[in-house]
């Protein structure tokens, strides 16, 4: 089978997890005999300051002709520190998103047996945790009009708007990733204080209404992210919108041990793209010591959503576990002994050779 993947490394250690991601991909078509195609395009800070755009036009034609897109990392300190700047990595983001129409962020929560320990949960409360969450990702205040600031400059405003067919897709995904697993769906919304919460209650209420099987909760976000903490065990797929998801996955990485080892997947009209959640972590730039196991479990996906190779997809998985077991891991998981970045991206890009 032939792939041909646009890589966008971008800021931070972005290009050093994607670079373990390549590795682990290379080593997967070798074993079973693929073709792997990599085209490097530019994206946020990196571009800016190469083209003065941080999605540039012919990243986005690359993101378009490629078969999938493998994204590490957005963000630099000089434009968090400019609250000022006009121009912003994250606008990146956000335009790859409109622009390939990635209405869908799928991110696992899975705990990992040899991490239990490192969780800041109790280990009981952690233990076989295994949830989806389905995050809208082209609505909401991120994407809402009108946003800016007065002239003084001493009033800001942002504007949360979402559209009816924003919500069925989302929901409708949602209720199909719950009817492959345990047929249990939360959705999360503010519906008793925002009216784009009560119009993702209504049109949820509508769309869950096709899928008898199901066993549908309404969360209100508050209460969502205190039993995320209280119990996460009780989740089985989540679905919600656009800043609740991002704030509520984010928490949600964190009970499994380390930011570095969730994966996700964007799914949209065009190209899907997969990145790992963590951001660009400025402060490990350049020094290999920031985990790829993200990125690494990003690949897998990647060979499971958009090229229905399961088989591949389940032999990254079991290289990632077998990697943690043997404690072959970097820094933020052990202290006895860490790994390099690199290193943890050739021994698992062995183990695949070996097996």
């Amino acid at each position: 089978m032939k792939m041909k993947i646009a890589v966008l490394a971008g800021d931070g250690i972005g290009p050093e997890i994607v670079e373990q991601g390549i590795k682990v991909c290379k080593a997967v078509g070798e074993k079973y005999h693929h073709e792997l195609v990599f085209e490097e395009g530019l994206v946020g800070a990196t571009a800016i300051d190469a083209v003065g755009n941080p999605f540039p036009d012919e990243t986005f034609e690359l993101c378009k002709s490629s078969d999938a897109v493998l994204f590490g990392a957005i963000g630099d300190p000089k434009y968090d520190n400019d609250p000022k700047a006009k121009v912003r990595p994250e606008q990146g983001l956000l335009a790859m998103r409109k622009k390939l129409g990635l209405y869908a962020n799928v991110r696992p929560v899975t705990t990992f047996r040899s991490l239990l320990d490192k969780s800041p949960l109790r280990r009981d409360l952690v233990e076989n945790v295994d949830f989806v969450v389905l995050r809208e990702l082209t609505g909401g205040i991120y994407f809402g009009k009108p946003q800016g600031r007065s002239e003084d400059g001493n009033t800001a405003y942002d504007s949360s708007v979402y559209h009816r067919y924003e919500i069925e897709r989302i929901v409708k995904l949602g209720c199909e990733y719950a009817m492959q697993r345990s047929k249990r769906l939360t959705v999360v919304d503010k519906a008793n204080v925002l009216a784009t919460s009560r119009l993702w209650r209504e049109v949820a209420g509508e769309v869950v209404k096709d899928y008898p099987e199901l066993t549908v909760d309404f969360m209100f976000v508050d209460n969502a992210a205190m039993q995320i903490i209280q119990w996460p065990g009780k989740f089985d797929v989540m679905v919600t919108e656009n800043m609740f998801g991002d704030i509520l996955t984010d928490e949600a990485s964190v009970i499994t041990g380390s930011l570095g080892l969730l994966p996700s997947a964007s799914i949209g009209k065009l190209t899907s793209v997969f990145e790992p959640i963590h951001g660009s972590y400025p402060q490990a730039k350049g020094k290999n010591i920031a985990n790829p196991l993200g990125t690494i479990l990003s690949a897998a996906m990647m060979f499971e959503y958009a090229f229905k190779l399961n088989e591949e997809a389940a032999l990254i998985r079991e290289a990632v576990m077998q990697s943690m077991e043997e404690n072959y891991v970097t820094e933020d998981l052990t202290r006895d002994n860490p790994r390099s970045t690199s290193e943890v991206g050739d021994w698992i890009a062995d183990y695949i050779r070996k097996k």
